[in-house]
């Protein structure tokens, strides 16, 4: 029984930093989202704008790092949003369901209501996170294509 409560105060305590994650991961999103919608600009009035070190010294091994380098907080975003956005919700529904137990549906109600706006918020996060690494995977990768035939090292 001592390890249930315990286990249960350690959730709980994790509630907080896990919604201020949740808000972090949906505003890094839209920023990205931002950001994402410039360049998609830029490239459109400049075709060859490129984002990857144009270097001549670097070697292809390089370049294809600078490509993870750059897609992987992305990549984070769009996988790690979910899982918090389902601790979000899992915190807080025991104690809900207690409430709706102990008669009190009311408070169940408010407890859910926030648990919930916290996944939509990661799973918003998650999508344009997703979104954004597609689109932006593909612009680097044809970037890479474009270095490897400019030196000659193939198609």
């Amino acid at each position: 029984m001592w390890i249930e409560s315990g286990f249960s105060q350690v959730a709980q305590s994790l509630l907080w930093p896990v919604l201020v994650l949740v808000g972090l991961s949906f505003a890094y999103a839209v920023w990205l989202a931002g950001r994402t919608g410039m360049e998609a600009w830029q490239r459109w009035r400049q075709p060859a704008y490129a984002s990857l070190p144009r270097d001549a010294s670097l070697s292809m091994d390089e370049l294809e790092l600078a490509v993870v380098r750059q897609l992987e907080p992305i990549r984070l975003l769009s996988r790690l949003s979910p899982m918090l956005g389902l601790i979000a919700t899992m915190i807080p529904l025991g104690p809900a369901l207690q409430s709706v137990a102990a008669g009190q549906g009311q408070q169940a109600l408010s407890v859910f209501s926030g648990a919930f706006a916290g996944v939509v918020l990661a799973l918003a996060a998650a999508s344009l996170g997703l979104a954004i690494y597609s689109v932006r995977r593909r612009w680097l990768l044809a970037e890479l294509l474009a270095v490897r035939k400019a030196r000659g090292e193939g198609a």
